[in-house]
């Protein structure tokens, strides 16, 4: 492999070198053949001089010869063909290839970071691009580069495989080495027969090949002595014959071979040749018997053919040999430095004279022809036309590349001495001479000498030292252009195009170098245009600005001409290179060329894995390919994959890059598939696979389970409860192993998607699993089972766990389909899905038959990336991923598995109805359960009824025609109450219960059985759709360590339509209890007044609605009786029909002890004949369970009192106490629940349905309007944003209109009052006042008689009296404490008088006594007084 180092200069001068030719006996090949060398390659490795060489020019100074290189070669009289030559240049670039193994080299160009192929950086001025600041410093140099050793093997084998044409000398023979052994018995002889056979192939005509410079060519005779096998006195007494002959400035006495046999391992001597010949070149001996002939001609032949099998060795021709042989082992050291100083010895004392006197010859022979013959034409020329001849273009030029100089012509002997100045490095004379023949061929328009006169110009202007002059790079554009367009020789353009462009970049002008490469590509060579575009693609990258883009194209096309050339090796590294830059930028139909080329070639050159990954990336991307070209791309794939996984013996199933599988969109569902609705029957919704995910709904079930768990835990929810998860997806909480249940199935639904536009054929698809077995029963610590898998055979391992085949699976294009796939475990332990197993197809259609598709057997993984951890600040500052165990599940011991039927479940209820249903629970496994409860999102939509209710009739077809409610036969009266306790209905405390608990018959339900129990059930208050969500909880009889419980839900939707709307208010009754308190029938009481309007607009056919019974449940008050007349009880009312009713109300009778005083008080006042038991299920279950009076009451209305209230207030002193504060709000709170309990007269099918129901009313505060339908709330204002802290509340304080309803009063007298004023002018009549202390804590009261009314229009319908007697008393009333004040008014005449003016105030015992309030009066007291 070339590894070239040389700036441009040293590579124009070891382009062009004196030539010397060498002849050698029989003799003299044997003794260079004991090295495995013939004589040509025993010189080659010391052919360039270390010292500087000396000669005088004809104005005799002095030139001095740097590093100057000979070629020695061979005599060969038969050059390549156009043919040998192609075919030796294509073997130079295959057999050179870049490295492999060695780190990449990476360059930077701009915004791309690109792998040079070759890997190989070397810190040297480059010449073939100047990489300057892009690549990775590796040393202080500025410049590097990679070299492509390819390119420098052919152009050193195209320029010495250059046949020697007649328009230049450059490669003409100068000398001729004549050869002979000191072993010939006549070596005088011997060199006078080859000085002979060179002097007839030079002159006798028969031979137009090899070239010779000049005809007094230089001979060298050379004496080759074998030390270790011959007579060194004899060849000594040779020599000097020799000298004296021949001269001691033509002869040499070489001797070699110091070593008689080849050297052992321990003495192994360098060697240098191998760096010169090629590694494949043939090492079989020429045999003796070629040279047997010594006789004239023969002797020439076999020495020709002796060079001949040198030159094709050396050019590779001959097949390779199968081990390296060693070069020069007879050579010593010693050997070495006699080679080299005999190389030195013949230039300095033979060559460079020989050149320096025909340098001088043709000087003197041009000067004295010049003056003779062109001195009348250059008269001529100055006296006509002036001194200089105009330079024609090329168009202009007539065709004459066929003109022939003779070689005494003066231009070619022009030429001759430039080319021997150029030879010799006297480039400022060659330049000169160059110049001059360049005229005289352009005015004999002979283009092919011009050219080459141009071409060699320009060489000697760049190589002169110091640069007089610019390179004349025209010179080189003229000189290819007629090469190729005049000329018609194509090798000689392509030498001059290597030359130059190599100068160019010298130069930094890669724009120029590249443009003249692609000049130069054609049709006529595919070799040569790949290399000169991949060397144009490497002036784009290495310009000051990088062209990448154009570097990437360029290689493309360097890859497309090299592949036509044959050359697969080198194509496929330029598209791959090319790939770097078009990968990833959008440019999908260039990447998806590329990779189908990369693909072709890499199957073609046997790297299978290459290939399929080049297909495989055309497949996985989005293609914009059309139907046709992506179905070519996928039959080669499978064709190339197919292939390969016959030849491979691999076991394990490899990638598949069809369809695309979106492993984070897996889904893992653990259960059986859902079960329908059979009949009236409807089958749980559960969770099944066709749900999606809903973050709200599955925060809510979780709260759901943790309310049920934390109930069968007595109030505590274990440490590591996690909410079950029967569906697993990307939105679920995978970090933790999923627990699945032995002989329940778990089904995997993954998602493929195909890319492409024509369809996929999957057959036999399942999945790849990893089981390890585990006993959970024992104690933890114990050895796990052996790890098993199906990779081997899909279905062998069924007896543990039974995988599912799906056998045939189609994707239409751009499809994107799911595939559920189900495994169904017998044994416990860990499980782990690995991969999808399936056969990758296509199905091809050609006139309108189905040909049978071609299937390759694969999988692709489920590899599932975990959520991004962001808790520590570690995770924070980095990318890191947890976990995700969705496809690892622990497979558990067997548990009880429910379903559960709902039957006549409604699916449209009117608000507040109240219907019957049923629920059957069946255990479908073969394990009992037990503590099996229910909670609900909507707890007051349904109950199973109290322990203590009566469940007839059992069944629902029993039921279908029977009342909801428990009914008795009682006419109206007062009301029948009934002391509840809220714990037989489920309820502890003021919370609804959120879980109920389902009785079971014996406590558990075994396998196989069946329940049924009745459901009632109450449509919502508010009208809509709502959702209704019920989970049902259960556990296993015997305890599992793994899982502990099991759920079921169930989503179910009511619509419900508007019924009854029940509006109700509660006021102060103005009569006084009795003394003696509450417990008397006659205390405190207050009005309640009920409003019910049928706001139903009979879209559920109804046709009106009774009111039946009207009952109350409370801890403190009770409905007593109906104050409606007789005949105005009648209820019904139709749509939009409006009534009122109105209700007494007295506080229940004191409980004693605690229970008691939890229990409720329950009234029924039926308003007809039948009374509905509310104490009992399902009434009192939906009241219970109703919700809270908050929620009821948002946005009722407050109605204040009708009378006139006067109130005053001092101003108090300080803040009120909050207890206080509550103390007084309790005089206003009334906690009177009212149900309306109401029938609706529905037609359905020609049928009349009688519809039952309850609305509740909850009575918080007296005077306040409450509502059984729920009030829309307002939506709330933009609050502004405030940059200041809000002021603290301030604290809080009763109100004046609370403050003065502590105390009640009233007045008792008589209505009419006759007194005799004509005999007695005053008049005095007894008045009782009442006080009544209405709250629950010690009021102070004062009572002030001074008080008189002032108003005018008092005084002109009432007259003025007076009190008598004590006029202001202070009382202290205990908690509904009744006290009686006689007081006495007088009167001075009749008239009408009011007794309603003493004022009364009141306060707290343990307030401030600036506390005191004005409380309300009672309405006016009025009073006759007449006189008789």
């Amino acid at each position: 492999m070339a590894q070239c180092a040389q700036s441009v200069q040293e590579f124009v001068q070891d382009s062009f070198v004196p030539t010397v030719a060498v002849l050698c006996s029989a003799d003299a090949e044997r003794v260079t053949r004991r090295n495995n060398l013939s004589f040509p390659e025993l010189l080659r490795p010391f052919c360039r001089l270390t010292s500087e060489g000396h000669l005088r020019d004809p104005n005799n100074l002095v030139v001095v010869v740097k590093g100057l290189r000979i070629s020695v070669t061979g005599v060969n009289t038969q050059p390549l063909q156009p043919g040998e030559v192609r075919k030796l240049l294509s073997q130079a670039v295959s057999g050179c290839q870049p490295p492999e193994g060695l780190p990449a080299n990476v360059v930077t160009a701009g915004d791309y970071d690109l792998n040079i192929s070759d890997r190989s950086v070397k810190a040297s001025v480059p010449w073939y691009s100047d990489w300057k600041d892009t690549f990775t410093q590796l040393s202080s140099s500025k410049f590097y580069t990679a070299t492509t050793p390819w390119f420098e093997a052919y152009r050193e084998n195209f320029l010495q495989s250059m046949p020697a044409s007649d328009h230049e000398f450059l490669n003409h023979y100068l000398a001729c080495m004549l050869v002979v052994s000191s072993r010939e018995a006549a070596p005088t002889e011997q060199f006078q027969r080859l000085s002979q056979e060179q002097h007839r192939v030079q002159h006798s005509g028969e031979y137009t090949h090899p070239k010779w410079f000049i005809p007094n060519t230089l001979k060298y005779y050379v004496l080759l002595h074998d030390i270790s096998d011959g007579d060194e006195q004899r060849a000594d007494s040779v020599y000097e014959d020799m000298k004296q002959r021949y001269g001691t400035q033509c002869c040499y006495l070489l001797k070699i071979n110091s070593r008689a046999a080849a050297a052992g391992p321990a003495e192994q001597m360098p060697d240098p040749w191998s760096q010169y010949l090629q590694k494949s070149r043939a090492q079989s001996p020429v045999s003796p018997a070629v040279l047997s002939e010594v006789d004239g001609h023969d002797v020439f032949c076999a020495c020709v053919a002796v060079n001949s099998i040198d030159t094709s060795r050396k050019q590779g021709g001959l097949p390779a040999s199968s081990t390296p042989v060693a070069h020069g082992a007879c050579l010593t050291l010693n050997d070495h430095d006699r080679i080299r100083q005999f190389i030195q010895e013949f230039t300095f004392r033979g060559l460079l004279p020989h050149i320096e006197k025909n340098i001088r010859q043709l000087n003197d022979q041009l000067v004295s022809r010049k003056g003779l013959s062109r001195s009348l034409f250059s008269a001529t020329k100055k006296w006509f036309g002036g001194g200089k001849v105009p330079e024609k273009s090329i168009a202009e030029l007539k065709n004459t590349a066929g003109l022939l100089y003779p070689p005494e012509a003066p231009e070619l002997q022009i030429r001759k001495m430039a080319d021997l100045c150029f030879l010799v490095q006297h480039y400022e004379l060659a330049y000169s001479c160059y110049h001059t023949a360049k005229k005289d061929f352009l005015s004999d328009q002979a283009m092919l000498y011009a050219a080459g006169a141009l071409e060699m110009a320009a060489m000697s202007a760049f190589l002169q030292s110091g640069a007089p002059r610019p390179y004349p790079a025209h010179y080189m554009e003229t000189a290819i252009q007629t090469y190729r367009d005049v000329c018609k020789n194509m090798v000689l353009a392509e030498r001059c195009a290597l030359f130059s462009a190599e100068v160019l970049k010298s130069q930094v002008k890669y724009s120029e170098a590249a443009a003249l490469l692609i000049k130069m590509t054609s049709e006529d060579s595919d070799l040569r245009s790949a290399l000169l575009l991949e060397q144009a693609a490497h002036c784009f990258i290495n310009m000051r600005s990088p062209m990448v883009r154009k570097f990437a194209f360029h290689m493309i096309l360097s890859g497309h001409r090299f592949s036509k050339a044959g050359q697969k090796r080198h194509a496929l590294r330029c598209y791959c290179q090319a790939m770097q830059v078009y990968k990833g930028k959008g440019w999908t139909l260039a990447e998806d060329h590329i990779n189908f080329t990369i693909g072709r070639q890499s199957f073609t050159l046997r790297q299978p894995e290459n290939a399929i990954a080049a297909f495989r990336h055309i497949l996985i991307n989005d293609s914009k390919q059309v139907a046709t070209q992506q179905s070519a791309f996928l039959r080669e794939y499978l064709y190339v994959y197919k292939s390969v996984s016959q030849s491979s013996s691999d076991v394990t199933l490899p990638q598949l890059p069809l369809p695309c599988l979106h492993s984070a969109q897996t889904r893992v569902f653990f259960g059986h598939e859902r079960r329908l609705a059979e009949g009236e029957k409807q089958a749980a919704t559960h969770v099944w696979l066709d749900q999606e995910y809903d973050g709200e709904q599955a925060q809510l079930w979780a709260e759901l389970e943790e309310q049920v768990v934390g109930v069968a835990n007595k109030g505590s929810v274990p440490i590591g409860f996690q909410p079950t998860q029967y569906c697993l997806s990307c939105h679920t909480d995978n970090l933790r192993y999923p627990l699945a249940v032995v002989e329940e199935p778990i089904i995997v639904e993954v998602v493929f998607r195909n890319p492409l536009k024509v369809p996929l054929a999957l057959a036999e698809l399942s999945l790849l699993w990893k089981f390890t077995p585990k006993d959970f029963s024992r104690p933890p610590g114990g050895v796990p089972g052996e790890a098993l898998s199906n990779e081997k055979e899909v279905t062998a391992l069924n007896d543990i766990i039974s995988t599912e085949v799906i056998p045939e699976f189609t994707i239409g294009p751009e499809e994107t389909k799911v595939a559920r796939l189900q495994l169904l475990p017998h044994k416990t332990g860990e499980l782990q899905v690995l991969s999808v197993l399936y056969s990758l197809g296509t199905v091809e259609e050609d006139n309108g038959t189905t040909s049978r598709p071609t299937f390759v057997r694969g999988r692709q993984d489920l590899e599932i990336q975990g959520p991004r951890l962001n808790t520590t600040k570690e995770e924070k500052t980095s990318v890191r991923h947890g976990p995700d165990h969705r496809l690892d599940p622990v497979i558990t011991p067997p548990m009880p598995l429910l379903e559960v039927f709902f039957i006549n479940f409604p699916t449209g209820l009117l608000c507040g109805e109240i219907r019957k249903a049923w629920v059957e629970f069946v255990n479908v496994s073969a394990v009992p359960l037990t503590g099996l409860r229910v909670a609900s999102t909507h707890p007051e939509f349904f109950t199973f009824g109290c322990a203590a209710s009566d469940l007839t009739p059992v069944t629902p077809t029993a039921s279908e025609h029977c009342s909801a409610y428990k009914t008795m036969a009682t006419p109206p009266s007062v009301a029948a109450t009934m002391l509840v306790s809220p714990a037989m209905f489920g309820v502890s405390g003021d919370d609804r219960p959120t879980v109920a608990e389902i009785p079971l018959v014996g406590g558990g339900l075994g396998p196989g059985e069946a329940l049924q129990i009745p459901l009632w059930l109450r449509g919502p208050d508010r009208e809509g759709v709502h959702e209704i969500n019920f989970l049902f909880y259960y556990e296993s009889v015997e305890k599992n360590a793994k899982l502990s419980h099991r759920v079921l839900r169930h989503k179910a939707f009511i619509c419900a339509s508007r019924s009854l709307s029940v509006r109700a208010t509660a006021c102060h009754s103005n009569t006084l209890p009795r003394r003696g308190g509450a417990e008397e029938e006659g205390g405190s009481s207050m009005l309640v007044f009920v409003d019910v309007e049928n706001i139903n607009t009979s879209e559920a056919g109804v046709r009106e609605f009774h009111i039946v019974q009207v009952s109350s449940s409370s801890r403190q008050w009770r409905l007593h009786t109906c104050i409606n007349p007789t005949g105005d009880r009648d209820s019904r009312l139709a749509s939009r029909e409006r009534g009122k009713l109105c209700f007494r109300a007295t506080r229940c009778r004191t409980q004693e002890g605690e229970t008691h005083a939890r229990k409720y008080t329950f009234a029924d006042l039926n308003l007809g004949n039948e009374q509905i038991v509310s104490s009992t299920t399902p009434c009192a279950d939906f009241f219970f369970r109703r919700g809270s009076p908050s929620e009821a009451q948002k946005g009722g209305v407050s109605v204040g009192g009708a009378n006139h209230t006067r109130r005053q207030s001092l101003t108090p002193a300080g803040g009120a106490d909050d207890g206080v504060t509550g103390v007084v709000q309790k005089c206003s709170e009334v906690e009177l629940n009212i149900i309306v309990l109401w029938k609706a007269y529905v037609v359905e099918d020609n049928k009349q349905l009688i519809l039952e129901g309850q609305l509740h009313v909850a009575l918080q505060t007296v005077g306040k309007e409450a509502c059984s339908v729920p009030q829309k709330e307002e939506a709330q204002e933009m609050v502004l944003l405030k940059f200041k802290p809000d002021q603290p509340p301030p604290v809080s304080r009763p109100t004046l209109e609370q403050l003065s309803r502590l105390i009640k009063t009233c007045l008792h007298y008589p209505e009419s009052y006759d007194h005799p004023f004509p005999q007695k002018s005053l008049c005095m009549v007894p008045v009782t006042l009442t006080l009544s202390n209405c709250s629950l804590a010690q009021v102070d009261v004062i009572i002030d008689l001074r008080h008189k009314t002032t108003s005018p229009e008092s005084l002109e319908v009432h007259g003025t009296f007076t009190w008598l007697g004590q006029t202001q008393y202070k009382l202290q009333l205990r908690p509904h404490e009744v006290q009686r004040l006689v007081l006495k008014a007088c009167f001075f005449q009749a008239g009408v008088y009011n007794l309603g003016t003493p004022r009364v105030f009141a306060k707290m015992a343990q307030a401030g006594t600036m506390c005191e309030t004005s409380q309300q009066s009672s309405m006016p007291a009025l009073i006759v007084i007449n006189s008789v």
